[in-house]
């Protein structure tokens, strides 16, 4: 059954998510309310471990749809993951192997199951990969495919233009990505895609495939990156920035809590379900009040309500009260000396030697020995371990010393 409620429509259309519908907002909304069953789908590429909430928010609008009634495919780019798409960048992306997909896939699937009813027998969401049509391509087929693009469309692309101007290279299977993904929406025949504001491009090559090999139209629906409206930073996978889906209900909470104040009422509208009216009241009053609610809203959507609560308390313990965490991870090992940046490096709190000296000459790093605690000034510094040493990295990072 397909729910044409007008308000309802419009309650998904005008939330704040959607940035621009292709070929037009008017037609899209008509086509919604017509009652027929049209079959959505967002794709993503799995070049990470983990995903964030920019991704969050897009299975949240899927699932949204889903519950109109329409037919919604999660589309894992296993095949896609392993090209690289070039939207965006400066310069081509590393290459992954099948195997490294693959496990990044396991992973997403978990990581989205909170955001989907996947219960529901009677409407529920589908997971796809495109390695199952796309592997199975002929170079027959794939040079017939080519042949619907001209190099000069490709090369309209700003990135592109950006790279022949730094003498940068392009790559010619940087050129296939659209197509693979344009072929996408015609071994799936969709009449919706959902895609980021990057993925425009990419997008409508599958709208022109469509028209050419199935004679039918495709809607493109284009959502907000969630950029930083001061910096226009982006959460990134792979620049490991942002709040990801893999945290535990404590660290996403502070994760959260981390994020600028002007986020906030953005992570509101993309993130949680509360109405806007009832946004703007909480964003409207005192931002550390407001980024509470907001983190707790969020963490409940993947947690459950208790938990989200607990990660609260803790999170104001820790950080407004200043007190220890309740639960801090180990770090067994023989030694009673060791320099402090091996300290910080094995202990996983610094990802490099290099990190290492910069969290201490940024006077980041901090050992707490009963009730002494001690600010290390100096990278070179050899420190004599005690059983149940705590070594701190800025705010959220404190690991426990366990001697064999």
């Amino acid at each position: 059954m397909i729910n044409t409620n007008s308000q309802k429509i419009d309650e998904v259309l005008n939330r704040g998510t959607i940035v621009e519908i292709l070929p037009g907002n008017e037609e899209f909304r008509t086509k919604l309310l017509s009652g027929k069953k049209l079959k959505f789908y967002i794709g993503f590429d799995a070049t990470s471990p983990t995903l964030h909430l920019s991704h969050a928010k897009n299975i949240m609008l899927m699932e949204k749809f889903r519950q109109l009634g329409h037919e919604v495919i999660i589309l894992f780019g296993d095949f896609t993951a392993r090209i690289g798409d070039p939207s965006g960048e400066s310069s081509a992306r590393k290459q992954l192997s099948r195997k490294e997909v693959v496990n990044n896939v396991k992973k997403w699937k978990q990581l989205i199951k909170p955001l989907m009813n996947f219960s529901d027998h009677k409407n529920p969401p589908k997971i796809k990969y495109n390695n199952d049509w796309l592997s199975k391509l002929t170079m027959e087929e794939v040079i017939d495919l080519a042949s619907h693009f001209t190099v000069q469309r490709m090369l309209e692309r700003d990135m592109y233009q950006k790279r022949i101007k730094e003498e940068k290279p392009i790559y010619l299977h940087e050129f296939l990505y659209p197509l693979m993904q344009g072929y996408d929406s015609v071994a799936m025949d969709v009449d919706v895609e959902v895609c980021g504001t990057d993925q425009i491009f990419n997008a409508l090559a599958g709208r022109d495939l469509m028209k050419k090999l199935k004679g039918k139209d495709k809607f493109v629906v284009a959502v907000t990156l969630m950029e930083n409206p001061k910096t226009g930073e982006l959460m990134s996978k792979s620049k490991g920035t942002g709040v990801f889906l893999d945290a535990n209900p404590v660290q996403m909470f502070g994760q959260i809590m981390a994020q600028p104040d002007e986020m906030t009422e953005i992570l509101f509208i993309n993130n949680t379900y509360l109405p806007l009216e009832e946004i703007k009241g909480i964003v409207a009053g005192n931002p550390r009040d407001a980024k509470a609610r907001l983190a707790f809203e969020i963490v409940k959507i993947f947690y459950g309500d208790k938990q989200a609560k607990i990660a609260g308390e803790e999170f104001n313990r820790v950080f407004h009260n200043k007190e220890l965490p309740s639960d801090i991870p180990s770090f067994e090992t023989p030694k009673n000396n060791y320099f402090i940046l091996d300290l910080l490096f094995d202990t996983k709190l610094a990802s490099s030697k290099n990190e290492a000296k910069r969290l201490i000459e940024g006077r980041g790093v901090e050992i707490i020995n009963k009730d002494k605690k001690e600010r290390i000034s100096d990278w070179k510094k050899e420190v004599t371990l005690q059983d149940g040493m705590i070594i701190k990295v800025g705010s959220r990072k404190f690991v426990k010393i366990k001697i064999k």
